[in-house]
């Protein structure tokens, strides 16, 4: 009796441990970081970046020093180069629903609209000095864009039918809007003023400019993005830290980037579980580091081994969970996540 009961125990035993070890197992982390790939952009003095996911999954970029608007088809991993004026500067580059590329000839005073088959061109001039440089877009629900302008101090609404631009002028002198992404609801754009301690956004329908300023004088916001609470979260590039303002009350809150004072945190990208991407351009090679905005933890860091510099802006396409990005050494990057 006494042995038929001490077998019968172990395999309860047994079987418990099995159970326990499988519910261990389904409940372990999912690896944040499936896949890293880089390719080597075929064109010379290029500074490939800012790269943007058109609606066919083929990725468009900027080649900010030779003056071009570069195309990527990652299934055949072809290059095409789309040559712009000499002097332009491309600094952004997106892709409407329609498949029409928009830059911002940030040297040469202009936002392009180009034929992506044909390569043609049209430009829009911005006569208004406070939208001199467009510098970085960001498209609302209608398909218009939202851009900055650094080195003017303005905020612009570029309507993409008319080719008309309503500019608004940041109150506070050499503010250098810079990085800047779109609420929810697609509609209210927010701005990172990297020559302050600010943020701003604008109401869209009076179109009136409202500056936040942040809690120390040192921070420097250059790039954000905002996650479907509604949250705003910025790098904070002077001082190594990632920040969060929260709209509904006001609050803000900042946590030290695991690299120290010293990372310089410029790309900012949300992904789809709400993790904010870090582009850290403090180190050499540059690295990527992820924020879980719900645990409030660094949970994910990767160098990238091509990004000699900086990191400058990231696009996430939802369809693949890819986070794409372009090095100032020339390459282009995608980066599967979890």
């Amino acid at each position: 009796m006494k042995s038929t009961l001490s077998l019968l125990a172990v395999l309860l035993f047994l079987g418990c441990a099995n159970q326990e070890a499988e519910q261990a197992e389904t409940n372990a982390p999912d690896e944040v970081i499936v896949s890293v790939e880089e390719w080597d952009v075929p064109f010379d003095d290029t500074r490939s970046r800012d790269p943007y996911v058109a609606p066919d999954g083929t990725v468009y970029f900027a080649g900010q020093r030779a003056h071009y608007v570069g195309h990527f088809n990652p299934e055949t991993e072809e290059f095409r180069e789309l040559p712009l004026e000499d002097g332009a500067g491309p600094h952004t580059v997106t892709v409407a629903d329609d498949g029409t590329v928009w830059y911002a000839g940030n040297r040469a005073q202009h936002i392009g609209k180009m034929d992506p088959e044909t390569g043609e061109i049209t430009k829009y001039m911005m006569e208004d000095d406070y939208a001199r440089d467009p510098h970085t877009f960001a498209f609302d629900k209608d398909g218009n864009i939202w851009f900055t302008a650094q080195g003017g101090n303005g905020v612009g609404y570029f309507n993409v039918e008319t080719g008309e631009a309503t500019v608004i002028p940041v109150p506070t002198e050499r503010a250098r809007p810079y990085g800047i992404r779109m609420a929810p609801d697609q509609e209210t754009p927010w701005i990172a003023l990297f020559g302050t301690n600010k943020l701003a956004t604008v109401d869209p329908e009076k179109m009136e400019l409202t500056e936040i300023e942040l809690p120390r004088e040192e921070i420097r916001p250059r790039r954000l993005d905002v996650t479907s609470d509604g949250n705003v979260w910025y790098g904070d590039y002077a001082t190594g830290k990632i920040g969060k303002y929260n709209p509904s009350d006001g609050s803000i809150q900042e946590w030290d980037v695991p690299d120290g004072e010293d990372s310089r945190p410029y790309a900012v990208l949300k992904d789809h579980k709400d993790r904010i991407w870090l582009g850290i351009s403090g180190p050499d090679p540059s690295k990527l580091v992820a924020f879980d905005t719900e645990s409030e933890e660094f949970v994910a860091s990767q160098v990238i081994e091509s990004a000699e510099g900086s990191i400058r802006h990231m696009d996430f396409d939802e369809r693949t969970n890819s986070m794409w990005l372009g090095t100032d050494t020339g390459y282009i990057g995608r980066i599967v996540v979890n």
